[in-house]
């Protein structure tokens, strides 16, 4: 047999069919098995896929589990598919950089970190999957607040919104800046 046990085929299984991540909870459940039962079968799995000859791995995502192939083979799979990676444009990079910093936040309060309109934007963002409307901002007009999704964390490998970069190490205080400034006019 090629698993040790039938659980950790199930398990298998389970994580590649899913279509969303599922939770200890769910695969407790699921597989009428104990918490310290699932938390070795991951980790038996997630093992077994750190191998650099294994095109998959075993994700974590917010508290749920996913099979997802490796990076590295991005390119086989597009091959298959022959649909090329789309890439995001800078306007939709900026509004969802915005969004998953900055969330819950409404396209009001987007825009006026741009100084443009971010209609068009959201819009790809929100048809990809990546932002979706959370909930509603009280006061006048009830605008829609938004936030990023599961997918967003798929897409760009992170287990949670806490794994995005510390937003500090990309600002300046105005005092680094004119420095920074100053030393390339002297170059």
């Amino acid at each position: 047999m090629l698993f040790r046990e039938p659980e950790t085929a199930a398990l298998e299984a389970l994580l590649f069919v899913a279509k969303n991540p599922l939770t200890v909870d769910l695969l407790e459940e699921i597989l009428e098995l104990d918490h310290s039962k699932i938390e070795e079968l991951l980790n038996e799995l997630r093992n077994r896929y750190s191998a650099e000859a294994c095109g998959l791995m075993l994700l974590e995502i917010e508290g749920g589990f996913k099979l997802a192939t490796k990076p590295e083979v991005a390119r086989y799979i597009e091959a298959l598919y022959k649909q090329p990676a789309q890439a995001l444009s800078n306007a939709a990079l900026e509004v969802l950089s915005i969004i998953a910093y900055k969330q819950p936040v409404t396209r009001g309060e987007v825009d006026f970190i741009r100084g443009v309109q971010s209609d068009r934007a959201l819009s790809t963002l929100v048809e990809k999957g990546l932002v979706k409307e959370v909930g509603r901002k009280d006061g006048p007009g009830r605008p829609i607040l938004y936030g990023t999704t599961e997918q967003f964390l798929l897409h760009f490998g992170l287990h949670s919104i806490d794994d995005l970069p510390n937003l500090e190490v990309f600002t300046l205080s105005e005092g680094e800046a004119a420095s920074s400034l100053e030393i390339d006019a002297e170059l």
